[in-house]
This record gives structure tokens, sequence and C-alpha cells, in this order.
């Protein structure tokens, strides 16, 4: 038992070297990928905001935008009937599921 935890001379640094780059693989694969692709997925939707669609935004106000202010980035959201609110277009995260 002894002898299988003593490292073969002049190998050991390879074999660990590639067991770190293995496992910094598996994580990116894992981890670091999706939660690029559901970045972009974010950005996307943010970009392609439109007049009259329905928002959450990130402190679950529903709403529907009224008005888009392209230059400074700001919604003008619609969360009663007359009553407005400014929005930045970065705190908006999902479009509202229908209910089933």
């Amino acid at each position: 038992m002894f002898t299988l935890l003593q490292a073969a001379p002049g190998g050991g640094n390879m074999s660990f070297l590639l067991m770190m780059v293995v496992i910094f693989a598996i994580m990116w694969f894992f981890m670091i990928r999706p939660q690029q692709k559901k970045q972009k997925e974010i950005q996307n939707f943010r970009a392609g905001i439109t007049k009259g669609q329905q928002i959450v935004t990130a402190g679950g106000i529903y709403g529907t935008v009224k008005d888009i202010d392209e230059v400074n980035n700001i919604l003008k959201v619609e969360i009663a009937s007359g009553i407005c609110i400014k929005v930045d277009r970065g705190s908006v995260f999902a479009s509202p599921q229908p209910a089933q």
C-alpha cells in the first residue's frame, strides 16, 4: 500500500499537470460555459426590447414598455393604468411567462 502512494521518479509532475488541466476543462465545460451562454441570452434580450413588450425588472416589477431612450438606456414602463416609471435597461431580466 505504501508503495502505491509514492510518486514515480520523474513522472509525478507531468501527471499532476495533466490532472489539473483535466479538472479545469471539466469546470469550464460545466460551470463557466453555461454561465457565459446565459449572460449572452440576457444581453440579447435586453437589446431586443421593444415598445409594448411586457417585462419584469430585477426588483420584481411587472410592466409594459411605453417608451425607450436609446441614448441613456432608460425604459419608461407602465406598471398600472396611467402610472409610469423609468427603469434602467440593465435591470430588466425577463418577459413574464403566460399563466398555464
